[in-house]
């Protein structure tokens, strides 16, 4: 067998490619002692969303990953993305360069993007002194890419951490810079074909996460399945191609000096034309196909994870939903899950593409306007409630004790 102990670790884990495996305890395998967690999370990210940065707010939460992955030469770490935040497992071998590129990604996303990120490098033996875990698996969607799945309860515990403010990265020096080679936003919002575009995320109550919580995620994903392909929000021959080049700036910003910008700017603009005639016309370029590219793209897409709870971001018909929902209260009443869910009528993409040659480009998905971070906004609310009955309680008038 393996030694898991070694940078290996997630390349050596055996792959599922039915999402329904999330729910096997049997395909999650501890992540190394020496191991540490690479986090990170955008600042009041919904109030940003309210002002309609959401393509901002996502680009934001792809650069930690893109950040991370290319500061280890794109070896095979497991990530997820949260949509206004990530979360990277490294080995310790890679501490010193993703702790610098952790750093210049901070600096960049507050002077590029006008936005605060926090970030933080929490070791694996904190999160097990607090009795928790990191257990990863490693599902893979389609032929090229693999995403990771988390569970334990450490990934949760060491964002908590970190917006507490320890183990915190502080950002580098003014100007610094990190390696965003491959993250794009070119695509526009994908609208919704069956009914809604859903975000749902549903982590574990006071049960935790045992039998009835494993129940409760296979249900939805059951419900979820009987829609056409999932529930998936890409149609599976890919998002139309458009002349649009609304994420051709944030992608300038995110690839070029500011004295080559404008230069990067019309090379992208370039190439969405380029593609946009290549697929209209059914062009080969090359080893590029326009079409190949866009299914692959639909097959790449994160739009499910599990990461110490169920997380989803679907396409769904008002009577699937209705029973999504039905399930998630009957779960949250008996104390086995508390859940959040936002609706908005169309997807949006944010994608890890280091060339566009190879077919293993990545593509992380999220509601168009909020999607992760507005339902966790109304997870956080529910929470509050239940501390603090009083909190929904009308405000006492001027005075009142």
């Amino acid at each position: 067998m393996a030694d898991l102990s070694n940078d290996d670790f997630f390349r050596t884990l055996s792959v599922f490619t039915d999402f329904e495996g999330v729910t096997d305890s049997n395909n999650y395998q501890p992540l190394p002692d020496d191991w540490l967690l690479a986090v990170a999370d955008i600042v009041s990210s919904t109030k940003a969303i309210a002002s309609g940065r959401y393509k901002s707010v996502n680009m934001a939460g792809a650069s930690v990953i893109s950040a991370v992955l290319n500061a280890l030469d794109n070896g095979d770490y497991p990530f997820v993305f949260g949509g206004d935040g990530a979360l990277v497992a490294i080995p310790p071998s890679g501490e010193d360069r993703v702790r610098q590129a952790l750093a210049a990604v901070r600096t960049w996303v507050t002077e590029e993007l006008e936005l605060s990120l926090r970030t933080a490098l929490v070791p694996m033996a904190d999160v097990r002194a607090e009795g928790l875990d990191v257990r990863v698996a490693r599902f893979s969607p389609s032929d090229f890419v693999s995403y990771a799945m988390f569970s334990g309860g450490g990934a949760s515990w060491a964002e908590k951490q970190m917006k507490a403010g320890r183990f915190a990265v502080e950002a580098a020096p003014q100007e610094t810079r990190p390696d965003l080679t491959g993250l794009s936003c070119r695509w526009n919002p994908i609208d919704a074909h069956n009914g809604e575009i859903v975000s749902i995320i549903a982590v574990p109550d006071a049960a935790g996460n045992g039998p009835e919580f494993q129940r409760l995620v296979a249900d939805i994903i059951a419900i979820s399945m009987e829609q056409n392909r999932g529930g998936h929000p890409v149609p599976v021959e890919g998002p139309t191609p458009a002349l649009a080049f609304e994420g051709a700036d944030i992608e300038a910003r995110a690839t070029a000096s500011v004295a080559n910008r404008w230069l990067r700017k019309l090379s992208i603009a370039a190439q969405i034309v380029v593609i946009y005639i290549l697929d209209k016309f059914g062009i080969r370029a090359a080893t590029f196909d326009a079409k190949i590219y866009r299914r692959d793209l639909a097959a790449n897409s994160d739009f499910r994870k599990f990461d110490d709870g169920l997380k989803m971001t679907i396409d769904v018909d008002a009577a699937h939903l209705s029973r999504i929902e039905a399930r998630l209260r009957e779960a949250e009443a008996a104390g086995v899950c508390r859940y959040g869910l936002h609706r908005q009528q169309s997807a949006l993409m944010t994608c890890f593409v280091p060339t566009p040659l190879m077919r293993d480009h990545m593509h992380f998905i999220d509601g168009a306007s909020g999607g992760y971070a507005m339902a966790a906004m109304a997870l956080r609310e529910k929470l509050r409630a239940a501390v603090s009955p009083a909190l929904d309680a009308p405000l006492a008038s001027p005075g009142t004790p």
